[in-house]
């Protein structure tokens, strides 16, 4: 295989990198550091172990040539990329490197089409990329510092899922069975294929995210940190795999702080304090241009040697008098032959709803507290709650109220804490897929189409259990199917609302906190503690936007809650009905209607909301 070049540790060399021997003449490269000699060669696996060396021509059709312009960034009002250019050549491994603050993360996301510049030019092979990026968007990988593939399952099957998701139509069964088993032998991981993702190695789930990346053969690879955490063997062995990606003619681009990891590159860009370009080159040309006699020192002369401002301005000095030039711009192409069609909305809706179902039962926890907290509710209520409460002949008016507003709030917590998990803790998944194509609405869709059913479940068995142990009332088959509709609308309700807040956090720790956060107004707001028109107006007027005050009214209509109290022979009865004013009065489907609205409000609010945060950086 290709040997990395060697750890650099040289002396010095007596003449300055400004002086008029240029660094391009002393090493026989091409100026910005190109080599002079452009044959590579090519492997038939990535970590070209044992296969037999090819040798191809100079630019591989299947890489890009990526030009950048005057790069610019603004963050919070401050510059964290400070006008870069560079050219990055077809079937090259480059490394951006730089301490921290100097936007390695930054340029290649603007590079990778993840993040558009403030100002500034991409152009891949001669196109701009940000006008042409749906184009482009089938060809390129990008693999960030987060995992992009699902802990709870096989290998296999993840990869047979991203598959399903990213191959272009028209694509049968035989194209994913062949695309998954070329890329297991590609990254030799045919032995792990039956492993949960979440027992792999650090190295083998950064290979297996490279892997749903490399199911399309992609023509450029960006990855930010691949090597971020892992031990030196796994480090070396990762890198073997990005060499031999670009050995096999794709663009390679990834950020690192692993000095070692620079001997594997054929170029590195080096990045000042601030995003300030301070040098493009090979690793050796780095340490001479740097006066440094290892990869390491590079980092102290950027801190110490001079101010950020000041090594963008030498290394611009450095490319002039070196006759810096880009040379031919590339021959451009129609953006049309780099452009893959998606998914269409109903193979990913299938796909993404299978993998949502398979991820929620391979995984205890979280099907533990789907199935755990119903069971501990109904529990807690025949408890709470005596037999008997809604016998006509002895009714307890307080209890009956409160019986309906606890089975109507517990619908509502089923609804809220099924979905408030679900799009969070999927942060990563979702906008690298949303890159590729993903739609919003097969992705939130496919949430509902699993979590219904199960919330349909779960409030029949609520309702069965309260019957059976006498907590609620013996009515006709109408009157709980009626109550059924009733609690899987707001659970509905809740489970889209549940998911516009997902949508909303940055990660699922916050879920913590947002939990008390929609419980506590669903409680306070919903008449059944404190009845609406005893409310502050402003209460009042907030009630109207809580689900569970229509429930709590839809269930009190269809139990016949009013005329039990009134005529239940008890003296409490007529009382708390006046208290509660004219709760309940309205028909059973203008209820239902106000709950499907909500359904629909919400739901639309979660795709908005998860459309922009996908691409608010693009």
């Amino acid at each position: 295989m290709r040997q990395a070049p060697p750890q650099v540790a040289s002396t010095v060399p007596s003449e300055s990198p400004e002086s008029g021997e240029g660094l391009d003449d002393h090493l026989g490269r091409a100026p910005d550091g190109y080599p002079a000699d452009r044959t590579r060669t090519r492997f038939s696996r990535p970590d070209c172990g044992s296969a037999t060396p090819v040798q191809t021509a100079p630019d591989a059709p299947r890489g890009i040539e990526i030009v950048a312009r005057d790069l610019r960034r603004l963050r919070g009002g401050r510059c964290v990329l400070h006008d870069v250019s560079v050219t990055i050549r077809r079937g090259e491994l480059v490394g951006i490197v730089g301490g921290s603050g100097a936007g390695k993360t930054t340029l290649l996301h603007a590079l990778a089409g993840v993040q558009r510049p403030d100002s500034g030019h991409v152009l891949f092979d001669g196109l701009e990329l940000y006008p042409n990026l749906g184009a482009f968007r089938g060809v390129l990988g990008y693999v960030p510092q987060d995992d992009i593939i699902h802990a709870e399952l096989p290998l296999e099957r993840t990869l047979r899922y991203a598959a399903t998701l990213r191959l272009p139509e028209p694509v049968s069964r035989s194209d994913i069975d062949a695309a998954v088993a070329r890329v297991l032998v590609a990254l030799e991981l045919e032995d792990c294929a039956r492993l949960r993702v979440g027992d792999l190695s650090g190295g083998q789930r950064k290979r297996a995210s490279i892997g749903a990346e490399l199911l399309t053969e992609p023509h450029a690879f960006f990855l930010d940190e691949p090597t971020s955490g892992l031990d030196p063997a796994t480090d070396a062995e990762l890198l073997r795999v990005l060499r031999g990606l670009a050995d096999d003619g794709s663009t390679v681009v990834f950020t690192t702080h692993q000095v070692h990891d620079l001997a594997h590159c054929d170029r590195i860009v080096v990045l000042a304090r601030d995003g300030y370009l301070a040098f493009v080159g090979t690793a050796e040309e780095a340490c001479r241009y740097f006066q440094a006699r290892r990869t390491e020192e590079i980092y102290v002369r950027l801190d110490c040697a001079a101010t950020p401002t000041a090594w963008a301005e030498r290394f611009a000095r450095h490319r002039h008098e070196n006759g810096h030039r880009t040379g031919a711009p590339p021959a451009k192409q129609d953006p049309a032959l780099c452009a893959r069609p998606p998914a269409g909305f109903l193979r990913q809706w299938r796909a993404l709803s299978m993998r949502t179902f398979e991820t929620l039962v391979r995984s205890p926890l979280t099907l533990g507290i789907l199935i755990g907290s119903p069971v501990m509710v109904v529990a807690m209520f025949a408890i709470l709650f005596s037999p008997g409460t809604f016998d006509f002949d002895h009714p307890s008016p307080s209890a009956i109220a409160m019986i309906v507003f606890w089975i109507t709030f517990a619908a509502f917590f089923f609804g809220i804490t099924y979905g408030l998990l679900q799009i969070c803790t999927e942060g990563a998944i979702v906008r690298r897929e949303h890159l590729v194509g993903q739609r919003a609405s097969a992705y939130l869709l496919s949430k509902l189409t699993v979590l219904l059913p199960f919330l349909l479940i779960v409030n029949a068995l609520m309702l069965g259990l309260l019957r059976a142990l006498d907590r609620l009332p013996g009515a006709g088959t109408m009157t709980y199917l009626s109550l059924g509709i009733t609690l899987v609308l707001e659970s509905g309700a809740a489970l889209t609302l549940g998911l516009l807040t997902s949508a909303a956090l940055a990660n699922p720790a916050q879920a913590t906190l947002a939990l008390p956060m929609v419980c506590f107004p669903a409680v306070l707001f919903s008449g059944g503690i404190v009845p609406v028109h005893v409310m502050a107006s402003v209460g009042a007027a907030i009630s109207t936007v809580v689900p569970v005050r229509w429930a709590f009214e839809a269930l009190g209509h269809s139990l016949r809650v009013r005329y039990l109290l009134l005529h239940g022979g008890s003296p409490l009865g007529p009382p708390l009905v006046h208290a509660y004013g004219n709760a309940g009065e309205d028909a059973t489907g203008v209820y239902w209607l106000y709950l499907g609205t909500f359904t629909a409000v919400f739901l639309a609010a979660a795709w908005a909301t998860l459309v922009r945060k996908c691409t608010r950086e693009t």
